[in-house]
């Protein structure tokens, strides 16, 4: 009888495992769902990148792959109109915490949003894009498009936000349009558009490889106060341009940073440690997007660049201050 009763106590937990395990799956199941949930939003950053078709959104898509680091961060590339609805998603849509604008977007702000450059902080300067005003045999000078057409491509992008900001603080009034480039191209040569603007890194396909008579050339634009607060120098050359500038030949103009911007949300806050998180792992893995594979832009990227009329997020700044102190330690 003893071995009889000592044998059923044995078997009882076999009998009851499945049930109390299901029971204990169930809960256990549960309760994973609701943490992975909040780790993974509590981690998950939003980066309002532009159009599908421009360099800003490939540049996120591989910050994107460099940083991913499960649930522990991930970034999403979110597609808009373009840089200016960029800084509008970072100001006012829900789950944008980054955003790719360029610097001179901060300009359409300055009504509704005054103090706009204490909302906004950078993280990085990714490229300059450089302007390019490039006319007709006839036309000598900038003064000279007053009046004439002149092309800035299709809405959204970086020529038609800025193109006509710059032509506006140069006091020249033009004939706006905005056409794609490769159709305004084909009018000058017509004769039907006396110039075009490009805002992009240099060096641009269509100047390089399309066959130009002589006299269609580039036009200087100097760099001086009206420009300083988004802007900075740049220049064109014969090593960018060897068909149509000649060589030792240098062309002053003017470039509009491309800038990885964060809001400049309070420090400590959720929304800050999930940038703060973001910017340790994108400048301890730059070198990762300097290998081949990625875009050839981030070759050229400086970690410690400035962006004019902006401050830089904190936690980038600390990156780079530990950075500096590291030779001294080593010493």
């Amino acid at each position: 009888m003893i071995r009889l009763i000592a044998a059923l106590l044995l078997m009882a937990p076999l009998v009851l495992l499945p049930a109390a395990a299901q029971q204990a799956q169930q809960a256990t199941r549960a309760l994973s769902y609701e943490a992975m949930r909040e780790r993974v939003n509590a981690w998950t950053v939003g980066m309002a990148a532009g159009l599908i078709e421009g360099a800003p959104l490939r540049l996120a898509a591989e910050m994107a792959r460099v940083v991913d680091d499960g649930a522990n961060l991930q970034v999403l590339p979110i597609v808009t109109r373009g840089p200016t609805e960029n800084l509008n998603a970072l100001l006012y849509l829900r789950g944008v915490d980054l955003a790719i604008i360029n610097s001179d977007a901060l300009e359409e702000y300055k009504v509704d949003v005054p103090d706009i450059q204490r909302h906004i902080v950078y993280l990085l300067n990714l490229f300059p894009s450089e302007l390019h005003i490039f006319v007709r045999p006839e036309i000598k000078s900038l003064q000279d498009l007053a009046g004439k057409k002149v092309n800035f491509n299709t809405q959204g992008t970086a020529a038609a936000y800025s193109g006509p900001l710059i032509f506006s603080r140069l006091g020249i009034n033009i004939t706006k349009t905005f056409i794609p480039h490769p159709l305004a191209l084909q009018q000058m040569r017509d004769g039907d558009m006396s110039a075009v603007v490009f805002i992009t890194s240099k060096p641009v396909d269509a100047f390089l490889r399309g066959k130009w008579e002589p006299g269609f050339s580039f036009l200087p634009l100097t760099y001086d106060s009206k420009f300083e607060d988004y802007y900075l120098p740049a220049t064109l050359d014969s090593a960018d341009y060897p068909g149509l500038i000649e060589p030792g030949k240098r062309i002053p103009t003017i470039s509009v940073p491309t800038v990885l911007v964060s809001y400049n949300w309070p420090v400590g806050s959720d929304r800050y440690s999930r940038v703060a998180r973001f910017t340790e792992y994108l400048f301890g893995r730059i070198g990762k997007l300097q290998e081949p594979g990625s875009d050839p832009k981030w070759k050229t990227i400086n970690l410690g660049a400035t962006v004019p009329g902006l401050t830089r997020f904190p936690a980038a700044q600390e990156w780079l201050d530990r950075q500096a102190r590291k030779p001294l330690a080593n010493k």
